[in-house]
């Protein structure tokens, strides 16, 4: 039987960046995409509706089993319109995963902090050696925060 498909997603204002693993019991992750889609400019309603296709349709034509979707977190310095913005794109994301009949969490960087592993979510992202021995294949730096809420998720079932 073959490994489950994950997406581990984070999003901001205008983009998302979203990484595609097979998710075996053990052992590394197999690294199937690891890419970004950008918002489309214009109409954020318009281009909301595509993102939402977007993410609906790769869902579903690579039998994705489960979406983890970094949270929001709270700002020390403020609500931003930026802030808000990637708030309304996450709702977005969240909405085309269900939509496929996908599991779909959210996990709060603090909380992986506090429930996993020895150290802070920061220092494993800092970590170049700790990535090599948890992905097989290529894994950008800034897609990071996506692999380890999926890997925080697969401790969590």
């Amino acid at each position: 039987m073959p490994d489950d498909r994950w997406l581990g997603i984070v999003v901001s204002s205008d983009k998302i960046t979203m990484l595609d693993a097979e998710v075996p019991e053990a052992g590394p992750l197999v690294i199937q995409a690891d890419t970004s889609w950008r918002l489309q400019i214009g109409d954020r309603a318009a281009a909301y509706r595509v993102m939402h296709q977007n993410v609906a349709d790769y869902a579903r034509e690579h039998h994705i089993a489960r979406v983890i979707i970094k949270s929001s977190a709270v700002s020390r310095g403020g609500t931003t319109k930026a802030h808000l913005e990637a708030a309304e794109l996450r709702g977005v994301v969240m909405a085309a995963a269900a939509a496929e009949s996908t599991r779909t969490t959210c996990l709060a960087k603090a909380t992986i902090s506090k429930t996993f592993g020895k150290r802070k979510v920061d220092e494993y992202l800092a970590d170049e050696d700790y990535w090599d021995a948890e992905f097989s294949g290529k894994l950008r730096s800034g897609s990071r925060e996506a692999a380890m809420i999926m890997l925080a998720a697969r401790g969590r079932k």
